[in-house]
């Protein structure tokens, strides 16, 4: 069947030997390259050529754990991660095309901070550069930067990414395109008339600006956000900061029903924000085992929980176990509920993204629904999104005959 409707966009999401705690002990998952680059850029390398817009790097503030009161205790599972920012600074330049989307937790960290190290991932992949925005509210996380109260309210750390997000991007602007000159004969390296301070005080963050880093190549690098299942708060202030900050935000909804309710709550959000002319992609998001027949899938996921000791709840994910082909059934069923995209998280990476890259692609490809090539050089160009003007730039000049 032929689809006529812009094509779908996939990401695919990066972490540890994949999602299910057991996947570091399947065939293939070579667990002693987990915290080496080879590891990395090998995963990476997969997803490009698969034509995949954009990969995801998890990150955290505390050890991996099955209790949300601190440490598990558990040796038998995957314990510690790369820093996101760093691994995928690490990656961009033995990729051309992929999008790379770190993520970072706003709660604990600054955004000037953040501002550069996303402006500087843009540079070095040329305009490849995403952010995932993400809260932390679990007491044992903030008892590592002890400044601040172990319990924060829910709309307090949503409202504090929400001001997190305005300042990254403020800060992003506070170079206009053209501040560098580098102009050896005459000495001067930047127009310094062309840095701006951004002066933002809010509840949160008080920020003068400008940055320490060029604009970067795609203007505003991509932001996504979240709102998975079982956030702090529930889903409706996750649904409010992807409407107030994202480019790109991702719906953990089981079902059809539950998608468009999603997706109708974060556009109403959106046009309340007074941005519903604004681009937003809304991505589905899905823990995928697959295999050549349901049967296999599923003996597969089952063998998996017996070494895990427990079920796979998904972590927030809906869970599908089957083949490519029927994958590509559910995906394309699941956009007809105002989906634009998958954020795809493979349940052992050694076996299940292969699996997305050459069986659910082709899939896709033969049915009109993906892309056959990569048709732009940057991250916003992957999704169509237009690059920004800055915001401090440019402004009206007086009329001289006035």
């Amino acid at each position: 069947m032929s689809h006529s409707r812009a094509p779908l966009h996939l990401a695919v999401a990066l972490d540890g030997a994949g999602r299910h705690p057991a996947a570091w002990r399947e065939p293939g998952a070579r667990p002693g390259e987990l915290f080496t680059a080879r590891h990395w850029a090998a995963l990476v390398a997969e997803a490009e050529a698969g034509l995949i817009d954009f990969v995801t790097f998890e990150d955290g503030l505390a050890l991996q754990s099955a209790s949300p009161t601190g440490h598990d205790e558990r040796t038998d599972q995957v314990r510690g991660r790369l820093d996101a920012v760093l691994t995928a600074a690490r990656v961009a330049p033995l990729t051309r095309h992929i999008g790379l989307v770190p993520a970072v937790a706003a709660t604990h960290t600054e955004p000037f901070h953040i501002s550069k190290a996303l402006a500087t991932l843009d540079h070095v992949s040329r305009g490849r550069a995403g952010l995932r925005i993400q809260v932390s509210g679990l007491p044992h996380e903030a008892r590592h930067f002890g400044r601040r109260a172990a319990e924060i309210p829910a709309d307090e750390l949503y409202g504090e990414a929400a001001d997190h997000v305005e300042v990254v991007r403020r800060l992003w602007d506070s170079w206009e395109d053209d501040a560098e000159i580098r102009d050896v004969a005459t000495g001067r390296f930047v127009d310094r008339d062309k840095l701006h301070h951004i002066d933002f005080e809010g509840r949160h963050f008080k920020v003068r600006g400008p940055s320490i880093t060029p604009r970067p190549p795609q203007g505003q690098p991509v932001v996504s956000a979240a709102a998975a299942a079982g956030a702090p708060g529930g889903a409706a202030p996750a649904y409010e900061l992807i409407a107030r900050s994202a480019d790109v935000g991702y719906l953990a909804a089981p079902t059809a029903d539950g998608t468009r309710a999603a997706v109708a709550a974060v556009r109403l959000a959106r046009e309340r924000a007074g941005l519903a002319a604004d681009p937003l992609h809304l991505f589905g998001d899905l823990t995928v085992f697959l295999d050549e027949d349901t049967a296999a899938a599923r003996g597969r996921l089952k063998r998996l929980d017996a070494l895990a000791g427990h079920p796979y709840d998904g972590g927030g994910t809906e869970v599908f176990t089957g083949t490519p082909a029927q994958l590509a059934d559910l995906l394309l069923e699941r956009r007809e509920a105002g989906l634009s995209g998958f954020r795809l998280h493979p349940g052992v990476l050694a076996h299940d993204l292969p699996a997305l890259t050459r069986g659910l692609v082709p899939q896709l490809q033969r049915r009109g629904a993906f892309r056959r090539a990569y048709e732009a050089d940057t991250l916003r160009g992957l999704l169509g999104l237009a690059r920004p003007a800055g915001r401090y730039g440019a402004r009206t000049a007086p009329d001289s005959a006035a």
